[in-house]
């Protein structure tokens, strides 16, 4: 088990993997766009690796099968060793993904909705199959059983690719994920500060504090 922070924010970045909990980062363009409109892709993700540890994704805009590859080993130069890239998931992108697993660099397949997608891409390599926990309910199906059934097959064929679960809006979303199977939630800072706050841990602490503090004082 892993947890990723999905977020371009160097600062934010910086801090929470202060925590000791964070295993890797990703990105993706909506989120650049928001948190970095103006910012070069190339100097924003060089800074994302300076604060952080383990794999960070960089998710490919470019739409044609070599305009996609070409993208890739851009992204692939910034650090050999972290960079995975992550490639949207459809008939170009696996044939994209078969290229860069021959070439033995890292790749996420992104935008998975459901199980039978998931199998494609690890029978196809993939380093790590992202399936969106959020855009699934947004369809109105649940996304337990699909995490639950990726996880299943994975293991039972021996496949390698780790589940990643992104799209993640609450903290339930998180639990769920992990009872469900997932090998790495994927959560915006937003998310992992609320997995921390729970107002009977806040009282808790704040009582036995009290309480100390309340015994210094008869002495």
């Amino acid at each position: 088990m892993a947890l990723f922070i999905d977020s371009s924010d160097p600062k934010e970045i910086k801090d929470l993997f202060a925590w000791g909990v964070l295993s890797g980062v990703t990105t993706n363009p909506l989120i650049i766009a928001r948190e970095a409109p103006d910012a070069d892709l190339g100097e924003r993700i060089r800074e994302v690796l300076s604060v952080s540890t383990g794999d960070v994704s960089v998710e490919l805009t470019t739409e044609t099968e070599n305009e996609m590859f070409e993208e890739s080993l851009v992204y692939h130069a910034w650090d050999t060793q972290r960079i995975t890239i992550k490639v949207p998931f459809s008939e170009t992108g696996l044939r994209v993904l078969h290229r860069l697993v021959k070439r033995g660099i890292k790749t996420n397949v992104t935008c998975l909705m459901a199980m039978n997608q998931a199998y494609l891409a690890a029978l196809a390599g993939a380093t790590y199959v992202s399936i969106f926990s959020g855009r699934v309910r947004d369809m109105g199906y649940d996304v337990r059983p699909v995490i639950a059934a990726t996880r299943a097959v994975l293991d039972r064929e021996g496949l390698r690719s780790l589940i990643i679960v992104g799209s993640v809006r609450h903290v339930m979303d998180v639990n769920e994920a992990l009872e469900a199977g997932a090998h790495v939630p994927t959560v915006t800072p937003q998310v992992i500060r609320k997995m921390v706050w729970n107002p009977r841990t806040i009282e808790t602490i704040a009582e036995f504090n009290n309480a100390w503090r309340g015994r210094s004082k008869t002495r």
